[in-house]
């Protein structure tokens, strides 16, 4: 093996010297060593790529999610999602905690409370949603498949009073009737196979409109799977189907509940109340996203 110079390398690849000793020192070349106060540097050594400081900057929401979500950044949009969606969604399905509490356990993974009662399974279910809230992060870009729904739902409901009873699967279909809106769902022994032609035919594409994903959303909610949970698994999907087709993502909160809940029961006859409701909520994730400097696509 020959081996060149700092300075011979430098002329040969264009670059300054103290490029090649910075690569050097970073141990970015493989085979150069040190005799001395000398660099020695394989003559068949590749030239290093140098980073574009502006590609390394995340493009997008679900880039920035992950980024922060890795390095565990306070304050950022990542900590605002966990806390806007969970404490929302839960909060749809019943849960007394509040925001303030659902920021607590997020931040301190304590609760800490002085005269109120608190539901177990409501702190439960918070910390289990902060988990499958990073389950959609983590999974963002794959196919939806009916394991990864199985496994969100057996993430929330783990550990709660439900998880305790016979007649509750959790991961698992229901085994008992059950209605969604006053409205019968599909029975337990049908639901395993109308998710699978449900999953069949959004696959199809690999790409979806954010309607798309709405409707979805209806024919999931429709199914009502789950003996319980499907409302928040649901949500969880959308939020997940969003980031994939790199669409500004939603969060329901308490003051379109009513709207969201008429535009699922109207879907069928008037898909607009349920796509409007959305993308208000849309408008409003949109000033986190401009906030924290996110860029997105209108």
């Amino acid at each position: 093996m020959n081996y060149l110079s700092v300075a011979q390398m430098a002329k040969k690849w264009g670059i300054s010297e103290r490029s090649v000793r910075k690569y050097c020192a970073e141990n970015k070349i493989p085979g150069a060593f040190m005799t001395g106060k000398t660099w020695n540097i394989p003559e068949n050594a590749e030239k290093p790529e140098r980073k574009n400081k502006k590609s390394d900057k995340p493009k997008n929401l679900l880039e920035r999610l992950r980024a922060e979500k890795s390095s565990q950044i306070k304050g950022g949009i990542y900590h605002k999602i966990q806390i806007e969606l969970t404490y929302n969604s839960n909060h749809i399905e019943g849960s007394k905690l509040s925001r303030d509490q659902t920021r607590y356990i997020f931040e301190t993974n304590t609760i800490g409370t002085e005269n109120d009662a608190l539901n177990v399974d409501d702190i439960i279910e918070t910390a289990n949603h902060f988990k499958c809230i990073d389950m959609t992060i983590d999974n963002a870009k794959y196919k939806l498949t009916e394991k990864f729904i199985k496994e969100l739902h057996f993430a929330l409901k783990s550990g709660t009073t439900d998880s305790r009873k016979d007649r509750f699967n959790v991961g698992e279909y229901k085994k008992l009737p059950n209605e969604a809106g006053g409205q019968e769902t599909a029975s337990p022994e049908t639901v395993e196979q109308k998710i699978k032609e449900l999953l069949k035919s959004y696959n199809q594409k690999s790409g979806h409109t954010l309607e798309e994903i709405i409707d979805f959303h209806y024919q999931f909610e429709t199914l009502h799977p789950f003996q319980d949970g499907n409302g928040r698994v649901g949500r969880l999907i959308m939020f997940k189907e969003c980031l994939k087709n790199n669409i500004v993502p939603f969060i329901i909160d308490d003051d379109l509940k009513m709207f969201y809940y008429r535009g699922l029961s109207e879907w069928n006859n008037e898909k607009g109340y349920l796509i409007d409701t959305c993308l208000s909520a849309q408008d409003k994730f949109k000033m986190y996203l401009d906030y924290f400097k996110v860029p997105y696509i209108e």
